[in-house]
């Protein structure tokens, strides 16, 4: 719950951000053919860590609903790996983004870990 006077950050809205940021991110990136690869992995993954969270929030059940909630945090935690993979050229920009983004993965799995651990206590 945020304090008062904080806004609340909506969940749908900061994994939406990161598939944009994710897709900025990729066309700064130095061109090749495992960059190419490992991009197109990024962008696929990084989209369906919001997708699923949507559908989750759209589930008729409990179950559905965990079973989202893994996948979103699955794909986060790949989004993260495929960030690792990625050569920067070197370049300190490029790399202080990428650190951004692996940084805003692993909130993501943290914070879909912590619902569905709040999921499974009910």
């Amino acid at each position: 719950m945020p304090r008062s006077g904080e806004k609340q950050y909506d969940l749908e809205d900061r994994t939406l951000q990161f598939a944009k940021d994710v897709r900025v991110f990729v066309k700064t990136l130095p061109r090749g053919i495992a960059n190419e690869e490992d991009a197109k992995q990024l962008v696929r993954s990084s989209g369906s860590t919001g997708a699923n969270y949507i559908e989750a929030n759209e589930s008729l059940s409990k179950k559905d609903f965990v079973m989202r909630v893994k996948i979103s945090r699955k794909e986060a935690k790949e989004s993260r790996y495929w960030l690792s993979l990625l050569d920067t050229g070197g370049d300190k920009s490029v790399e202080r983004k990428r650190a951004s983004l692996i940084q805003e993965a692993t909130e993501l799995m943290n914070i879909f870990g912590a619902i569905l651990r709040k999921s499974n206590e009910r």
